[in-house]
């Protein structure tokens, strides 16, 4: 009988997007790595990065994380733009995918997290998301909330 693989959950955590959650539906979730300088890496084991207002953008066909925020390094002549565009290292298909989809279907490309993976590589969790009216919002809460009282619920039964 084959065994599930299970699904890791991203190792030491830099950064998270807490509020793409609540702003976008969710629909696809993917892994890429980063190009970064070397002042950005020590920045970000530092744990001093936000990707709250990162977005994901094709150029040229290839896709740059802009507007992430990965402070200075503190010590060091050599220091990188703390906005500037980082490119994202993904596979041509999925490039297509998330082309296509961002085209067509007027989805968005939004950072999930920024981590590093078991062997220390700087990682960024992406999704394919669409954007939330303020009711959608509103009723994702709504259910969110139900399902919490209902699970307390069955427990106490």
């Amino acid at each position: 009988m084959a065994q599930k693989k299970k699904k890791k959950s991203p190792g030491n955590v830099v950064a998270q997007n807490r509020r793409a959650r609540h702003d976008y539906t969710i629909v696809e979730t993917l892994e890429a790595g980063l190009v970064l300088k070397g002042t950005e890496v020590k920045s970000l084991r530092q744990g001093k990065a936000s990707i709250g207002e990162a977005y994901a953008d094709e150029k040229g066909g290839e896709f740059y994380l802009q507007n992430a925020f990965i402070p200075e390094y503190t010590s060091g002549a050599f220091n990188h733009d703390p906005r500037g565009p980082r490119k994202l290292l993904l596979h041509r298909r999925e490039i297509a995918r998330l082309t296509g989809a961002v085209q067509r279907k007027g989805m968005t490309v939004v950072p999930l997290s920024v981590y590093f993976n078991a062997r220390g590589i700087a990682k960024v969790q992406l999704a394919l998301a669409e954007g939330r009216q303020r009711h959608d919002k509103r009723q994702a809460i709504k259910d969110r909330d139900w399902n919490r009282q209902k699970a307390r619920l069955m427990r106490e039964r």
